[in-house]
This record gives C-alpha cells, sequence and structure tokens, in this order.
C-alpha cells in the first residue's frame, strides 16, 4: 500500500513538471512567435478621401448621385447651370474674333500706307530727276544766252562798220570818188546789218526769256522735291506697327481659354471608383466656389494602419506579408503587404511638453507606466471588396514574414 502511494506519488510529480515543462515551451514558442511575427487589434481601416467642391458657382440643376452611392470614375456627380458660362464663352470668342478683324484690317492699312511710302519715295526720285533736268535747261539756257550776247556783239560791230563805211562813202560820191553803185552796196549792206544786230537782239532777249524759264521750272522742281521729301517723311510716320495688337492676342486667348474651363467646370465627374458620403446639398441649392458639398471615399485602395511597439518594429519590414480581419466579418482574412513603417509619432506632452502638431498621435493607455510608444505601421489591403471596406473600421493585422 505504500509502495503503490509512493508510485502515485513519482508519477504525480513527474506529470506536474511535465505540465509545467510544457507550459514554459508553450509559452517560449508564444513569445518567439509573437515576437517574430507580431500582431495587434489596434489597427484601424483606412482609404485616401477628398473632398468635392465646385470651382463654378450657379444653381444646382441636377445631382446625379445619392448618399454612400458607389461610383465608377467619368460617372456625373453633379451639374451646374451652365448658360452664364455658355454666354461668357461665346463672349470670349467674339472678342478673340473681333481682334483678329482689327488685326488684319490694321494689316491692309498698313499695306496702303506702305505703298504711299514706296509711291512718294517714286515721287522723290522723280523730282529728283526734274531738278537733275532743270538744272541742265538752265546750263543750257545760259548757253544760249552767251552765244546770243557774242552774235549781237558780231552784228553790232558789222552794222557799225557798215554804218561807219556809208557814211564816210556818201560825202565822197558828189566827188565823183565813188560810184552810184558802192553807194548803193554800203547803204544795202548797212540796212541788212542793221536788220541782222535786230535779229541777234532779238535772239538774246528770247535766250535771256529761256534762261528765265529755265531757272523758274528750276525752282519748281527744288520746291517739288522738298514737297516729295515731306510727303516722305509723313507717309513714313504714318505707316504704323501690329505689336500693341498683337500683343492683345495672349489676354484674348487665355479669356477664351478660361471661359471654356469655367463652362467645362459646370459638370463634375468622378475622378475615380468611390464611395460618395456625407453628402450635404440637394437639387436647387446655390452651389459655392469652394463649399464642400460631399466626399469621395477613394475605393481604389485600402489601407490597414496598425500602431505597433517601438520594440515590434524590427520584425517588421516594407514589402511583408500581412493578414489583415476586419470585426464586421472576423472569419474572413484578406491577405495584405507592409507598405511603410512610421517614422514619428506626436511627442507625450506628459513627457516633453507641448510642441507643434504635424505627426500621427497614437495614444498611451497609462500615464503612471512607462509604457512603449507605438508607430504606425501601414498596410496595403489586396483586392479589397468595395462593399465590406469602411473608412476607421476596426481591424486586426497578424506579420507572416516575407
Amino acid at each position: 500500500m505504500k509502495s503503490d502511494n509512493k508510485t502515485g506519488k513519482i508519477v504525480g510529480a513527474v506529470f506536474s513538471a511535465a505540465i509545467v515543462t510544457g507550459a514554459v515551451a508553450l509559452g517560449l514558442v508564444v513569445m518567439y512567435y509573437t515576437n517574430r511575427y507580431p500582431r495587434t487589434d489596434d489597427a484601424e481601416i483606412v482609404a485616401n478621401f477628398i473632398g468635392i467642391a465646385p470651382q463654378v458657382e450657379g444653381p444646382l440643376v441636377r445631382l446625379a448621385v445619392h448618399d454612400n452611392q458607389f461610383v465608377k470614375q467619368g460617372d456625373l456627380l453633379f451639374e451646374i447651370d451652365d448658360r452664364p458660362y455658355q454666354y461668357a464663352l461665346e463672349r470670349a470668342i467674339s472678342d478673340q474674333a473681333a481682334l483678329e478683324g482689327q488685326i488684319e484690317d490694321e494689316r491692309r492699312r498698313i499695306a496702303a500706307l506702305v505703298s504711299a511710302v514706296s509711291v512718294s519715295q517714286a515721287n522723290i526720285q522723280g523730282t529728283e530727276a526734274d531738278v537733275t533736268r532743270s538744272a541742265a535747261t538752265v546750263d543750257q539756257a545760259r548757253a544760249d544766252v552767251a552765244n546770243a550776247g557774242q552774235a549781237g556783239s558780231r552784228a553790232k560791230a558789222e552794222w557799225t562798220y557798215a554804218n561807219n563805211n556809208l557814211h564816210r562813202i556818201e560825202p565822197l560820191l558828189s566827188k565823183q570818188f565813188v560810184t552810184v553803185d558802192q553807194v548803193d552796196r554800203a547803204r544795202t549792206t548797212e540796212v541788212a546789218q542793221a536788220q541782222a544786230l535786230k535779229q541777234a537782239e532779238s535772239q538774246l532777249q528770247l535766250a535771256q526769256a529761256g534762261l528765265q524759264s529755265a531757272l523758274a521750272q528750276q525752282e519748281r522742281s527744288r520746291a517739288m522735291l522738298v514737297q516729295s521729301n515731306a510727303q516722305h517723311e509723313q507717309a513714313q510716320h504714318a505707316v504704323t506697327t501690329l505689336e500693341p495688337l498683337v500683343k492683345q492676342r495672349g489676354a484674348r486667348a487665355s479669356a477664351l481659354k478660361n471661359a471654356r474651363y469655367n463652362l467645362d467646370n459646370c459638370r463634375v465627374y468622378a475622378p475615380f471608383d468611390a464611395r460618395v458620403t456625407n453628402l450635404t446639398i440637394s437639387e436647387g441649392a446655390y452651389a459655392h466656389v469652394g463649399q464642400q458639398m460631399f466626399t469621395l471615399i477613394d475605393a481604389r485602395v485600402w489601407w490597414a494602419v496598425a500602431n505597433f511597439r517601438e520594440g515590434q518594429l524590427q520584425h517588421i519590414a516594407s514589402g511583408m506579408r500581412v493578414d489583415v480581419y476586419v470585426m464586421s466579418k472576423p472569419d474572413v482574412h484578406f491577405s495584405g503587404v507592409v507598405d511603410s513603417i512610421g517614422f514619428g509619432v506626436t511627442p507625450d506632452a506628459d513627457l516633453v511638453g507641448r510642441l507643434e502638431p504635424g505627426l500621427p498621435e497614437v495614444q498611451r493607455t497609462l500615464n503612471w507606466v512607462h509604457l512603449a510608444s507605438r508607430y504606425p505601421v501601414r498596410i496595403r489591403v489586396e483586392n479589397p471588396p468595395a462593399d465590406l471596406f469602411r473608412v476607421s473600421e476596426s481591424a486586426v493585422v497578424v506579420m507572416r514574414g516575407r
């Protein structure tokens, strides 16, 4: 009986030792896997989201979505009355066309002015030729006057000789020193020379008149040259440039683009597959620029942001495979990949005081015990269902290694 009791005690001791050893071994294994493949239930589902606000204002004539609706990229979200913006676009098109018309008219006017400059230049060349010809005419007239003067001098000398000869031989006729025929010839010669002298004097007067006419023509040619130069200078000053009008093209084109941009913004379409939420407006309301109407949650990419203790970060790396569970359907796991690991959180005000915001804030649960800081790890969920994930939904993540 005593032997059975002793054997039972030994078996109990061995069994107890085996249980303790197994518990310790199991605890060590659990600790190893817990540290090697960390997990946390301090996680939330997040996604990118944007506020939708109109870029033009006006009455909301059509609201094509309702709250919490799923929309595809390119689906119409809402429409604002576009009539004022259509009118503005037509006015901008008209203004641009009017400017192009002004530029074309100015081109024609400038071409006419340039032609006038060419004509005035040709007139200058013509009047310069006239001045040259009139100068030659004056020189010729002076030469004619000089020749007529010389001819007059010869005629006068010849008449003087004939006249003196007549008066010298007439008294000799009565004394029979000369014949009547000689006296008649002398008288005829004197009359002929007198006529020649009168003709030479007339030629001289005519040449002098021609010289005066040539001098007057030369003065007129010079005056015409001065006038042609003045007209040419005036025509050159009248020629303008297209630069002031051409420089307006940029402003008109910009106004046209702005009007078309405003018209296009009267209809707003979904920029990506998304979920509509927080819809706070209805058809008929007046939409204001920049005033948010609803929010679009980007349904293309979902993340689980999990807060891990700083001691666990050494076992987490980008690219690691992760199992993700959401509280709304805990029996289904989703695959994920670590995108990034946070490098900063808001400092604890109890330890270092209040600092400027700008970092993620991860609350610690106990203020009287020094707890390890937690850093956010962003995990991209692969193939997330569009109708299950919600922003800020609670989640559990388990690291599975690479």
